[in-house]
């Protein structure tokens, strides 16, 4: 499950799928389908098997999807693929779109005429989304058709469904057993009045029940639905076999399904239901009304709890990210030491190296489950893009003078970890420093602040992105996203983002990932993980309830691209006192050639 360097879908392939798909739409009536990047769980990784997007188009980023049409075909990405997009699609048969500021709704509108037709897969798409998208276009005249996948038909060599077997993570790494964790379930529907949550996201599933599989890549989490009841009871529905080394795990309490028995038994539950609309395929919700069962709309009631980490959670999160800072110096250092080799015109590193090597390191912890995402390793004009993912075509070889953003993470039992440094080989240039600071002073921002009970990420979003407003330069991405505990890499429902409303809560793990980009040219993003804490005491402090930030990632930011100048004596402190940190933390961990070189890498400014 660690890295490959396949190509994805050539842009050349796009117009003959296209043709198929079109035929099909021809033969069900339709003027439109849908094509998202999404499953029947609706997480935010998929299988192979249910790549469709990058199938037809060869878009290969985590979030985005397709309209087609019997005349033009849109594939929607935001702000972070918008050079990816170019890169990897055929524009002649596709053509990118920026989401959100483009509205599907209006895209469609606009190419459509009163009483056109548009298919979808009813298990690929949430009750929200379906419900706002229906709302828009019902006065125009234009109908939503739901239908059996139509890329489904068209895809011969379509891959099987994931089917790895379900493991159990012990109660001592997350400081619950299981059974507490379905009562508080229990305890929310009692109070909402409900008689049973139907639950679809595998990180909620194996959040509950204390299991991980292995269905995604790099994401530890099984393929299967669940439905807990108010008693504490639940079921879980999996294809047969996944659970069979869990069954002593799960208990009596809970009944163990076959995958294929969902749909009928949400015909014979009693409501109400509790229903996720931002996370449950429409046919959910039509399978609940076909059986006439009450349908109660509410928040995955998983949500919340596991995005508060418990104290054990804390401890081993910690702990694993020692252990990688540790493998993330070793691979630094090397990487300085190959980078000077570079002057040397018969020496040469690419960006394939960098990934192979910085895995390995990891590897070497004998602690390593899996990364936790494709590494981000880009080099010069690559570094531009932000969601990057070199392959065997796009592999380049690093130069002097340019800049290397790597981005990566692990799993491991105790913590999943997510790390970005941005590093030069050779001399920066001045603009490149200057750009690095303002990234810099954005993610000191963040790390240092205070800030009352009840703020969302969307209120301290502006507080990394101050310095490069001033700069007239920004990011089209959020400053930061959830983490898990040997989770998925990405979690909700927090994140540092200006379209995010939900309070920070003490236990809840963050990124802190300010960056710059610059098309054709460079990137630069600079990423720590953090924890929500409660604030220590000031003397002369109002009587109310604040919250800080506690770093979790100890590893060198590299000191060749700071612009001393640039930063305020605050902010020197905090950079000086950070790598103090890293290097009391960290260097008895290190070999002797990598604590020499973090001795160097964590001097004062």
């Amino acid at each position: 499950m660690f890295q490959t360097f396949d190509s994805p879908t050539r842009p050349d392939q796009g117009p003959p799928r296209l043709e198929a798909l079109r035929a099909q739409m021809a033969a069900e009536n339709l003027d439109g389908f849908l094509v998202p990047r999404a499953d029947v769980h609706r997480g935010e990784y998929v299988a192979p098997r249910d790549e469709r997007l990058s199938w037809l188009t060869g878009f290969t980023g985590s979030a985005g999807f397709a309209a087609v049409l019997t005349d033009q075909a849109g594939v929607f990405v935001d702000g972070r693929y918008t050079v990816q997009v170019k890169a990897q699609v055929d524009t002649t048969a596709f053509t990118p779109v920026a989401w959100p500021e483009t509205k599907l709704a209006d895209w469609l509108a606009e190419r459509l005429h009163a009483n056109a037709r548009v298919g979808f897969d009813p298990w690929l798409h949430t009750v929200a989304e379906i419900e706002e998208l229906r709302e828009a276009l019902e006065p125009k005249g234009i109908g939503l058709i739901d239908i059996d996948n139509l890329i489904d038909r068209v895809w011969p060599d379509q891959p099987a469904p994931p089917a790895a077997p379900i493991t159990a993570h012990s109660a001592g790494l997350a400081g619950r057993d299981h059974r507490d964790k379905r009562q508080e379930v229990a305890r929310t529907l009692g109070e909402a009045r409900q008689k049973v949550a139907v639950l679809t996201l595998p990180d909620s599933i194996a959040w509950l029940f204390n299991i991980r599989g292995g269905d995604i890549a790099h994401t530890p989490v099984p393929h299967g639905f669940a439905l807990v009841f108010d008693s504490g009871r639940a079921e879980l529905f999996v294809t047969p076999g996944k659970a069979d080394g869990v069954l002593e795990h799960l208990g009596d309490e809970v009944a163990v399904q076959p995958a294929e028995g969902f749909a009928p038994a949400l015909s014979q539950v009693e409501g109400p239901v509790r229903v996720d609309r931002r996370s449950a395929p429409v046919e959910v919700l039509r399978l609940l009304e076909e059986a006439e069962v009450e349908v109660a709309f509410g928040e995955d009631p998983c949500l919340r709890p596991k995005a508060i980490k418990t104290e054990a959670e804390l401890a081993g999160t910690t702990e694993a990210h020692l252990r990688d800072g540790a493998a993330m110096c070793e691979f630094l250092a090397w990487l300085d030491e190959r980078a000077d080799a570079l002057s040397d015109p018969s020496e040469r590193l690419t960006e394939i190296d960098v990934v192979t090597a910085l895995e390995g390191f990891r590897r070497e912890t004998n602690m390593l489950r899996d990364i936790s995402f494709d590494t981000i390793a880009g080099s010069g004009p690559n570094g531009a893009i932000v969601h990057y993912r070199v392959t065997e075509e796009t592999d380049r070889a690093l130069r002097r003078g340019e800049l290397l953003l790597v981005d990566s993470g692990g799993q491991y039992p105790d913590g999943t970890t997510d790390i970005t440094r941005t590093v030069a080989i050779g001399q920066p240039g001045a603009e490149h420093r200057a750009c690095f600071t303002r990234v810099l002073r954005g993610m000191i921002a963040i790390s240092r602040t205070r800030f009352p009970k009840g703020l969302a990420g969307r209120d301290l979003d502006p507080l990394a992105r101050a310095p490069l407003w001033l700069a007239g330069q920004d990011y089209n991405h959020g400053t930061g996203h959830g983490v898990g505990t040997f989770l998925g890499v990405h979690e909700g429902p927090q994140a540092l983002s200006r379209r995010n409303e939900v309070p920070l809560e003490p236990g809840m793990i963050l990124s802190n990932e300010p960056g710059y980009y610059r098309e054709g040219a460079f990137g630069i993003r600079i990423e720590n993980l953090i924890v929500v804490e409660p604030a220590s005491e000031l003397a002369g402090a109002d009587p109310r309830e604040m919250y800080a930030f506690r770093t979790l990632t100890w590893v060198p930011i590299d000191r060749r691209l700071i612009n001393a100048a640039m930063l305020s004596a605050e902010e020197c402190d905090w950079l000086n006192d950070y790598h103090a940190a890293v290097a009391e933390r960290i260097g008895p961990r290190l070999s002797e050639s990598a604590a020499a070189w973090l001795a160097e890498a964590t001097r004062p400014i």
